[in-house]
């Protein structure tokens, strides 16, 4: 049976996709930071292991037990969280958390992992990106930054780990149906000022209402079963594709920053 290490399985992309590999015959080892969710997914008869990317030891601590369960075949790099606000309101403190959680910690649980994979002489690391890697749009500044940078090491790591049997694959989500919006509140409340920022006008025509009042679906928006899908290709084919975009706006977004002059993206960009 191969064994998968999924991070951020809380909910979302995370959750959708431990169940999906599961039902396919996957030995999953979930990873959820909160009690109630390790137990939730123990419950389902996973291993669920605790990870809080921003603790050091704590993704020493996962991905030391991971491998004592015996051997991982792949990893899914999931977790992560978004922290919205006007890039000039983010005090340096908002971005290092951010980072920490998105691209450091995800960067310290891959190499610890990738010992295990070149010792074995395969292995595939999945990593869940955004269509905010490929274009930034406003009030998303401090995700767009980790994301930018997080596909660029995975571009990097995916060229030096040619012919060592590792597989490195980027997924790029547009909307999905998740609670990234709900769970983003408690980030932008300890961090953002916005009643003392000059846009404080702004925030309360337009950001203020995307986080704090209910709306429908986003036009676009897949459930995270588009995402699992990709997930499970990735893993399986024999020659996975590089990257893998999930939602038409991530499509036109990867073709708009190909063939779109800087204006003419930026103003693409401000609409989106």
């Amino acid at each position: 049976m191969r064994r998968v290490l999924i991070t951020g399985c809380s909910s979302g992309i995370g959750l959708d996709a431990a169940r999906h590999l599961q039902a396919r015959g996957w030995q999953v080892i979930a990873t959820c930071r909160m009690p109630q969710d390790i137990a939730a997914r123990r419950a389902e008869g996973m291993e669920c292991l605790h990870l809080d990317l921003a603790d050091a030891s704590s993704v020493a601590e996962c991905a030391e037990a991971a491998l004592d369960g015996g051997p991982v075949d792949a990893l899914v790099n999931n977790a992560a969280f978004a922290l919205p606000g006007a890039v000039e309101d983010m005090p340096r403190g908002a971005l290092r958390a951010i980072f920490e959680v998105n691209l450091l910690g995800t960067h310290d649980l891959t190499t610890r992992l990738i010992p295990h994979f070149r010792a074995r002489g395969a292995g595939r690391i999945v990593t869940i990106s955004s269509v905010l890697g490929l274009v930034g749009i406003p009030w998303r500044g401090p995700y767009v930054a980790t994301k930018f940078a997080l596909e660029g090491l995975t571009d990097v790591l995916r060229l030096e780990m040619h012919g060592t049997g590792i597989k490195v694959v980027l997924i790029e989500p547009g909307p999905i149906t998740s609670r990234i919006r709900e769970n983003a509140i408690p980030h932008f409340e300890r961090w953002v000022n916005w009643q003392a920022s000059p846009r404080a006008d702004q925030y309360r025509a337009s950001l203020l209402k995307r986080l704090y009042e209910p709306s429908g679906k986003d036009r676009f928006e897949l459930p995270p079963r588009a995402v699992s899908d990709r997930i499970l290709t990735a893993l399986t084919v024999p020659n996975p594709a590089p990257r893998y975009y999930v939602t038409a706006p991530t499509r036109i977004s990867g073709a708009a920053r190909r063939v779109l002059p800087t204006r003419a993206l930026d103003w693409f960009a401000r609409r989106s």
